[in-house]
């Protein structure tokens, strides 16, 4: 009986390794035979679906109410400040609460406008083996990669522009006002949050999604692959 599980164990441990081996050898041979290909049109097809995303997703977020009216990425009070908004509606002062929360959004449509200029040279420098990663990757895989490469330079080029476009739009003195007539209610803890990084970073959190939304799109939706080159590109994705 020993002996017989022995020689059950080996085999299974050894149809395992087969399987392992299988799954190995053929995203070996994916990898090759995208190496093999035209390490332009992969690199080419990526960008172009980076820059199709940038033009019809991000390119909604500037107009106005792009993201006040966009569900997905709106911004909202910040943690923090929850209380904030439920107390001032009990109060009776909703209106400014709303208002608030519309000039945030306000802001963030203002910045998200010095975003391409960035978004491109990123896009510029992908190299092939970035694009072989991405198509093998996940579908958000191209999004990540930008992400990556572009946080950084998107923070230091909106956070600027936001706090100038609160004072532009108002929300400096929508929010000191706001801030002004919560602290003035009985028994509640006094705020004094940092608007601007806030408004900053779920702007980002808004750029990103929507790209994303549109990688997810030509991944997984042959009729949003509107090129030639699309379509080959990610036909080879199809296969992995």
């Amino acid at each position: 009986m020993k002996k017989i599980l022995i020689l059950l164990l080996v085999f299974s441990l050894s149809s395992h390794a087969q399987v392992k081996e299988t799954l190995a050898q053929k995203l070996a041979k994916l990898s090759t035979k995208i190496t093999g290909s035209s390490g332009v049109d992969i690199a080419s097809g990526l960008k172009e679906a980076l820059n199709k995303g940038i033009t019809e997703q991000v390119s909604k977020l500037t107009a106005e109410d792009g993201f006040y009216k966009n569900e997905a990425v709106k911004i909202l009070m910040p943690e923090e400040l929850q209380k904030v908004d439920a107390t001032l509606r009990k109060v009776g002062l909703g209106s400014l609460a709303d208002e608030g929360i519309k000039v945030m959004n306000r802001a963030a449509e203002d910045a998200v406008k010095e975003a391409t200029p960035i978004f491109v040279s990123a896009v510029k420098n992908m190299s092939f083996t970035d694009a072989k990663n991405i198509l093998l990757g996940n579908e958000s895989a191209a999004t990540t990669y930008l992400q990556k490469g572009t946080n950084t330079a998107l923070y230091a080029k909106f956070n600027p522009v936001i706090k100038s476009s609160f004072e532009k739009v108002g929300a400096d003195v929508v929010w000191k006002n706001i801030i002004n007539k919560y602290n003035t209610i009985p028994l509640v803890r006094k705020v004094n949050p940092d608007l601007t990084d806030y408004t900053t970073n779920q702007a980002l959190a808004g750029v990103f999604k929507m790209i994303a939304v549109e990688e997810k799109d030509i991944r997984t939706n042959i009729n949003a692959r509107t090129t030639p080159l699309l379509q080959k590109v990610f036909a080879m994705q199809d296969k992995k």
